[in-house]
C-alpha cells in the first residue's frame, strides 16, 4: 500500500484496536478515534487521507461523521463498517459521499481492499487535477494562464467564455493581486479579436497630465517638447482590446474623455481639432467599490453604468483554496524553466504550509513566495525553510480557519464563525452546531436575534435544548 493515514473511529475498543493493527501491519499509519468527536478532532490533521468507520455508534453516528467530514475534509473518503441489518442504511450513507462498506464480521481482505481502492481514488482525482492545470497552462499565450478548478474559479470562467465573442464593456471587480489583468486576457484571446493588438494601460501608474495624452494621443505642439504627433492607446488598441486597470483612479476629467470615446466611438488627441475613429474592445478593473465612488462623487455615474455592461468578479484566493497546489506547481515549473533549476515539487512541509497560509496578496503573493523559494531552493524539491518568513509565520486561513484581525469584538467574531461554519454545511445548522461543539438553539437564537437587530443575550439558560453528543 501507498504510505499514507487512515483514522478508525469505533466504540468497540476492541474492534477498534484489531481493524488498527491490520492497517499497521500493511504499513499504514493510523489515528484511533472512539466516538464522533474525537474523529473530528483527528480528521483535521492534514495527513489523514482515508477514514473507516463504525456506522452504529452511540452520540453522533457514523452516517452524521460522514457529512461532518464531508464539510471540514471533502478530500477525505470514507469506508463504513456496518452490521448486516444495517446495509440499507449504508447504501444511503454512499449518496451522501461514502466511497465503499464492509459488512461484520470484517474480513481482513476486504477491508483493505477497500482502503486501497479508496488511496487510488484519492491519487487519481489529485493526479487529474494536476494534469488539468497543465494543460490549461499550456494552451495559454506567453507562458502565463489561468489556473484552477475551484468552483469560484469556474464560475468566473465560464462568466468570460459567455462574454468574450460579443462586443460588451467588462467591467472586471476583485481584490489587487487576482489575476484581473489574465481575466482580460482570457477575454481577448476567446473572442474574434484574439488576432489583435492587446493594450494594457494602469491608470494609477500615470499622473492624470501623462495619462490623458497616453490614452488619447498627442499633435506636434500641443505643449512644450512634443515635437511630433504621437498615438495614443486607443489608436494602438484599433481593432483589438484595451484593458484599463485601476479605473476606479481615473481623474474626473479623463472619465468625460473616456465615456465620449464609450458613446461616440471616436477619440480627439490631445491639441487636436479633429476626431479619429477607433474600434476598440474595452474592458475595465477596479480593487474599488466603484457605486460607493459614485455616491461620494469620485466617479461619474454614467461612465459606470457604460463601464459596467458586463461584471464579472475575480475570486479572492480565499475563496479558492483547493487551487493553491495546482497555481503553486505551475509557478514551481514556469520559474525553475526560467531559472534553469532541476526543482521538480514541494517538500510536504512547504505544501501544507502553501495550504495553510492566509494569503493577503491573494495569486500575485503566491507567485512572488514560489519564485522566491525556487531562487534558493538547494535540493529537487522546496522545503519550507525556503519559503519567505512572513509565508512561514503569517495568518493561517484554510478551508476550514477564519482569519480574524484583533480586536474584533467577541459578537462579531461569533457572527463570523457561525455564518463561515453555516456556508460550508450548505446551511445546515444541526450539523454546524455539531462542529462548533454548542447546542443547535443557539444558532437558531442568534440568527433570529441578528434578523430582528435585537440585542443578544448572553449565555444560555438551562432550558435550551442541546444537540446530542455537543456541549454549548
Amino acid at each position: 500500500m501507498t504510505t499514507a493515514t487512515v483514522l478508525v473511529v469505533d466504540d468497540d475498543r476492541a474492534n477498534l484496536d484489531s481493524v488498527a493493527r491490520i492497517f499497521q501491519r500493511e504499513g499504514l499509519a493510523t489515528h484511533c478515534a472512539s466516538n464522533g468527536t474525537e474523529a473530528l478532532e483527528l480528521l483535521r490533521k492534514p495527513e489523514v487521507s482515508v477514514m473507516v468507520t463504525d456506522l452504529m455508534m452511540p452520540g453522533m453516528d457514523g452516517q452524521e461523521l460522514l457529512k461532518a467530514s464531508r464539510t471540514i475534509r471533502p478530500d477525505v473518503e470514507v469506508v463504513l463498517m456496518t452490521a448486516y441489518g444495517t446495509v440499507e442504511t449504508a447504501v444511503a450513507a454512499m449518496k451522501d459521499g461514502a466511497y465503499d462498506f464492509i459488512t461484520k464480521p470484517l474480513k481482513r481482505h476486504a477491508l483493505v481492499k477497500a482502503v486501497q481502492k479508496a488511496l487510488e481514488k484519492q491519487a487519481l482525482v489529485a493526479e487529474n487535477k494536476v494534469l488539468k492545470a497543465k494543460l490549461a497552462e499550456m494552451g495559454a499565450s506567453g507562458g502565463k494562464a489561468m489556473v484552477g478548478l475551484a468552483p469560484a474559479f469556474r464560475a468566473m470562467m465560464d462568466t468570460l467564455r459567455q462574454a468574450a465573442p460579443s462586443t460588451a464593456t467588462v467591467l472586471l471587480m476583485g481584490e489587487s493581486g487576482t489575476g484581473k489583468e489574465l481575466a482580460a486576457r482570457a477575454l481577448h484571446e476567446h473572442s474574434s479579436r484574439a488576432k489583435t493588438a492587446f493594450i494594457a494601460v494602469n491608470c494609477a501608474a500615470l499622473p492624470e497630465s501623462i495619462l490623458e495624452a497616453e490614452l488619447f494621443g498627442v499633435e506636434r505642439g500641443a505643449y512644450t517638447g512634443a515635437v511630433a504627433r504621437r498615438e495614443g492607446r486607443f489608436e494602438r488598441a484599433h481593432g483589438g482590446t484595451l484593458f484599463l486597470d485601476e479605473v476606479g483612479e481615473m481623474p474626473l476629467s479623463a472619465q468625460v474623455k473616456l465615456l465620449r470615446v464609450l458613446q461616440e466611438g471616436e477619440i480627439e488627441r490631445l491639441g487636436g481639432t479633429q476626431t479619429v475613429k477607433v474600434d476598440v474592445r474595452l474592458v475595465a478593473a477596479t480593487n474599488k467599490d466603484l457605486q460607493k465612488e459614485v455616491a461620494e462623487g469620485r466617479f461619474r455615474e454614467d461612465l459606470y453604468y457604460r463601464l459596467n455592461v458586463v461584471e464579472v468578479r475575480v475570486p479572492a484566493l480565499a475563496s479558492r483554496r483547493e487551487d493553491i497546489p495546482l497555481l503553486a506547481d505551475a509557478f514551481l515549473r514556469r520559474f525553475a524553466a526560467k531559472n534553469g533549476k532541476t526543482v521538480r515539487g514541494f517538500s510536504p512541509e512547504a505544501l501544507q504550509i502553501l495550504e495553510n497560509y492566509a494569503w493577503p496578496g491573494n495569486v500575485r503573493e503566491l507567485e512572488h513566495a514560489v519564485e522566491r523559494a525556487v531562487v534558493l531552493a538547494k535540493g529537487e524539491a522546496l522545503e519550507a525553510s525556503d519559503l519567505p518568513e512572513s509565508v512561514r509565520k503569517g495568518p493561517l486561513g484554510s478551508a476550514g480557519q477564519l482569519v480574524i484581525p484583533i480586536g474584533t469584538p467577541m459578537e462579531e467574531v461569533e457572527r463570523r464563525v457561525i455564518h463561515e461554519t453555516l456556508r460550508h454545511t450548505k446551511g445546515d445548522k444541526t450539523l454546524a452546531a455539531r462542529l462548533l461543539g454548542i447546542a443547535a438553539r443557539t444558532i437558531y437564537r442568534k440568527l433570529e436575534r441578528e434578523s430582528s437587530g435585537g440585542p443578544e443575550r448572553e449565555g444560555l439558560g438551562p432550558e435550551e435544548p442541546r444537540v446530542p453528543g455537543t456541549a454549548d
